[in-house]
């Protein structure tokens, strides 16, 4: 499972972290490697790439720490426009991403390039902080969603359901 994460917009979201925290990034990106040694996502590839805006001058730039990438993006962008960049150089790969992000514009953008979604709230709960136990070996993907074209189709092919041609 590859993620995509807007990093500012969980730290909120995880019990025990705060924005008014000095090291409260490196504290993120520790429980995100946390999250990919336990057996269940580093069986499945677990692989993340967290992305941080607002950097200081001289502090932008990726810095690897095994399997989890942190992007700093420079105070002339923000992480939310480094993401749906990032996606955007995925092109077609970009559904074998999960985007965690509980902005909307950023949800928007993940959906629009195929992408899964998880609010930063559902995957709080995944880091094992969020007070529901989860269980490492189900796969936590949410439904893709059709849009209005794609259900059109669908129809047309499956038919409507309509009871005078028989069809339920």
């Amino acid at each position: 499972m590859r993620y995509l994460i807007d990093g500012h917009n969980l730290i909120p979201k995880v019990p025990g972290l705060s924005l008014e925290a000095m090291d409260d990034e490196q504290q993120l990106i520790e429980l995100l490697q946390e999250f990919c040694r336990r057996p269940g996502h580093r069986r499945r590839g677990a692989w993340l790439e967290v992305f941080f805006d607002q950097a200081s001058p001289g502090q932008a730039g990726t810095q690897r720490y095994g399997m989890v990438t942190a992007h700093f993006v420079s105070q002339s962008r923000t992480a939310d426009q480094a993401i749906l960049e990032r996606l955007k150089r995925l092109g077609k790969q970009a559904h074998n991403y999960t985007v965690v992000s509980s902005d909307h514009q950023v949800q928007n953008g993940a959906h629009e390039a195929r992408a899964a979604v998880l609010s930063s709230e559902e995957f709080a709960v995944l880091l094992g902080t969020g007070g529901a136990k989860q269980d490492d070996t189900v796969e936590h993907r949410p439904q893709s969603t059709l849009s209005p074209q794609e259900v059109e189709e669908w129809l047309e092919i499956f038919g409507t359901g309509n009871e005078e041609d028989g069809q339920l």
